[in-house]
């Protein structure tokens, strides 16, 4: 049996595995419960999230990864090595190779720790790859011709933004503004305008139910269930898609500023490049309603969303391996 070829978005909000020919197999919230008292993981993934918010004192649900970054190594390791083993089964004689994607903006030492991490999970060879170009892959950019492609992927911790061409990024930012700060910012508007205290799968859910960030969407409701701070009783209360745009303005606009300051920045012949083919949204945030016509109105430039935003980076990631191959070959030839 021959090694297989694995690549994984180690994500902030959910953790995607993809396997060569077989695609993304498994898709689940990188959440980590365990039990505080014997220090012993209860539940992965989905099954934790479930217990976020909602556990007793000795046993803790925690997200390992803050901002696209490793926040708790052991337990980064441990919850990496559940589904890899989970994805591609026991029965394996040779370690795989695994490609992970990092945020643009990681550090070395950063970096270094996700590559210790996956070679602890049982890696036989590990490369690291930035968001951006994985999301371009996933989205299925040729990225090796050399015209500009810019690429804008939001996802829960942070949200990468860069200018490709060449098989690699000309000019990146990754700012720590993504789908959790929405949440965040819906919990504090909730707060602010109804009084009302909501959790975080709360927020997520007004987010993905009824969020939008532009104001020409159609206006949609939702009853929202909390606590009320004035009588500390539950209440609740009917939220609009419009309330939700006042709530997400602020964040929305510093991914927009943050785009802006990318195309300040771009080579003037790549800028024409990015103005003729347009912006593509990837990543989980992307499918919050309204940021393609936010961006359109802002930089003047079509914008669309990836086919399938969610697993663009995962398929990337796992694809790399093939485009690296194949620049070796390019490589190989010209030698001769």
């Amino acid at each position: 049996m021959n090694a297989t070829d694995i690549g994984i978005d180690l994500g902030t909000a959910s953790i995607l595995v993809y396997i060569k020919g077989k695609g993304v197999v498994l898709k689940e919230p990188s959440v980590v419960a365990f039990d505080r008292d014997t220090s012993k993981i209860k539940a992965i993934g989905e099954e934790a999230r479930l217990m976020l918010g909602r556990t007793p004192g000795n046993i803790v649900a925690v997200r390992p990864l803050r901002q696209g970054v490793i926040s708790d190594y052991t337990v980064t390791e441990k919850m990496m090595k559940y589904f890899i083993q989970k994805a591609i089964g026991k029965k394996t004689f040779r370690k795989p190779r695994i490609s992970v994607c990092v945020p643009s903006g990681a550090t070395e030492v950063e970096k270094k720790a996700v590559e210790d991490a996956t070679y602890q999970s049982g890696a036989r060879q590990v490369s690291i790859i930035e968001e951006p170009i994985a999301a371009a892959i996933g989205a299925g950019i040729d990225i090796s011709k050399p015209c500009g492609n810019m690429i804008v992927d939001i996802g829960g911790g942070t949200a990468d933004i860069a200018v490709i061409s060449l098989g690699g990024a000309v000019v990146s930012t990754s700012i720590k503004i993504a789908g959790d700060d929405f949440d965040e910012a819906i919990v504090r508007y909730m707060r602010k305008k109804h009084n009302l205290l909501i959790g975080e799968r709360t927020a997520e859910d007004i987010k993905i139910k009824i969020g939008t960030c532009y104001n020409g969407s159609p206006d949609e409701t939702l009853d929202v269930r909390g606590r009320n701070l004035v009588t500390g009783l539950p209440k609740t209360v009917t939220v609009t898609s419009e309330e939700t745009e006042e709530a997400l303005r602020e964040t929305t606009y510093q991914i927009v500023e943050a785009v802006h300051s990318v195309l300040e920045k771009t080579p003037p012949e790549l800028a024409a490049d990015v103005a003729d083919r347009g912006i593509v949204l990837t990543g989980g945030g992307a499918l919050l309603r309204g940021l393609e016509p936010l961006l359109e109105s802002k930089t003047g430039i079509t914008t669309m969303t990836a086919e399938d935003p969610m697993t663009c980076v995962a398929v990337g990631t796992g694809k790399y391996v093939e485009f690296i191959a194949a620049g070796s070959n390019a490589a190989a030839l010209l030698e001769k």
